[in-house]
């Protein structure tokens, strides 16, 4: 099964990650809100590119990098405001149109996030079980949003998904978090 954030743990990533003010940081942290807020994939991120932000309608063009499909998400403010600091403070001059580039020259679009994110976990003190890469951020989204009540089909749609069945994993985490408090309850029997 695959790890996930609980709320708490990811606030403390966007503390931490907050708190750097370097050209790294400040990326880092832009990066982090998308994950948090969207639970966008690694390649959505990385492939995202200046001109799909939209200051005037405050959107977010998505190319979503297994479907190709565009999705349009509103900008929210955290993630706004940390996209505007990265470009103001952090992110080098260079003729790279990927919004997030390398802190170091040459200045093109970053590789992966894995390392990131991993060194970004542990800076929180947050030790998620299994996997620490970026896809736990998603994990967490469509979890919250599951639990939330937000119907399959919506959420399948957000992460950019082409079939219903491509979002059943994410129904699984939470009706094993149903399930375990069910467990808790005096006098409650559940069958696996």
């Amino acid at each position: 099964m695959p790890s996930i954030l609980e709320r708490d743990q990811i606030a403390a990533v966007l503390v931490s990650a907050s708190r750097d003010k370097t050209p790294a940081g400040l990326r880092d942290h832009a990066i982090l809100q998308l994950l948090a807020t969207y639970g966008l994939r690694s390649g959505e991120i990385r492939n995202m590119r200046i001109e799909d932000i939209d200051w005037r309608t405050e959107t977010i063009r998505v190319r979503h990098s297994k479907t190709q499909a565009y999705t349009l998400l509103p900008l929210t403010e955290p993630v706004g405001e940390a996209i505007l600091v990265y470009l103001r403070s952090g992110r080098p001059a260079t003729d790279a149109r990927e919004l997030f580039v390398r802190t170091r020259a040459p200045y093109r679009k970053l590789d992966k996030l894995y390392s990131m994110v991993r060194r970004r976990l542990r800076d929180a003190g947050v030790k998620p079980r299994g996997k620490r890469g970026p896809h736990i951020f998603r994990h967490a989204r469509a979890t919250e949003l599951l639990r939330a009540a937000v119907p399959q089909k919506i959420i399948g749609e957000l992460l950019g998904h082409r079939s219903i069945a491509s979002t059943a994993p994410y129904l699984k985490l939470a009706t094993e978090d149903l399930r375990a408090i069910a467990l808790d309850l005096p006098g409650t029997e559940v069958s696996a």
